[in-house]
């Protein structure tokens, strides 16, 4: 699979986890505030915890860039089937939390942290998308071929579920609701792979 190719499939999978984001935040309704509950207060809000939550965008396209082929196929269904999920939860249940204010400080992690919430939607929280995708691209990279690769993908995806809660992007609810639906979104594009891998190969054998 060429590198333009895996691109294209970065594409279709990310750019329709974007539309459905954005456009459910544009016709959804005020959104119903989410409770804590003692998962997040148990986890100690840190604006330092920014870097690992922007670390997903980073393990997004080098998940299409290093997967094998038929993982980048699987990922990015999968993460189209996620987003159409999520999108039907956000405009049938719009959700929105209690967000902590960020410091006036000038430190780097409050800065970054302060251009996160003025450019993202205060609302779609449930489900996770941050959550939902984090699993399908750990589960993509997770090989017994690449021991290492899969053990230092388990470590950072757990890091991020982990700075999700701990910068109160989410709360446990949500983040959990977002893990199932990437698991089922996952499971989905799995079924759809594996049918059309069944259609390629009567098409290669018939007379």
């Amino acid at each position: 699979m060429t590198i333009f190719v895996r691109l294209l499939h970065l594409l279709a999978g990310w750019g329709s986890v974007g539309l459905v984001y954005f456009s459910s935040d544009l016709l959804q309704g005020k959104g119903v505030l989410l409770p804590e509950t003692f998962v997040d207060r148990a986890i100690a809000y840190s604006d330092a915890a920014i870097w690992l939550y922007l670390s997903f965008f980073i393990l997004i396209p080098y998940t299409y860039l290093v997967a094998t082929p038929q993982r980048v196929r699987w990922l990015a269904r999968a993460m189209a089937i996620s987003a159409l999920m999520c999108g039907v939860v956000f405009l049938l249940y719009p959700t929105t939390l209690a967000y902590p204010p960020v410091g006036d400080g000038m430190g780097w992690s409050t800065q970054m942290l302060r251009m996160l919430q003025a450019a993202d939607s205060t609302q779609n929280c449930l489900p996770s998308l941050h959550g939902a995708l984090t699993l399908l691209c750990v589960w993509a990279l997770c090989e017994r071929a690449f021991p290492v690769r899969s053990v230092l993908a388990v470590v950072l995806g757990l890091g991020i579920c982990y700075a999700i809660i701990a910068l109160r992007r989410h709360v446990s609810i949500d983040l959990a609701a977002g893990l199932l639906v990437g698991m089922a979104g996952g499971a989905l594009a799995k079924m759809r792979v594996s049918c059309a891998d069944r259609r390629d190969i009567s098409a290669e054998i018939a007379p």
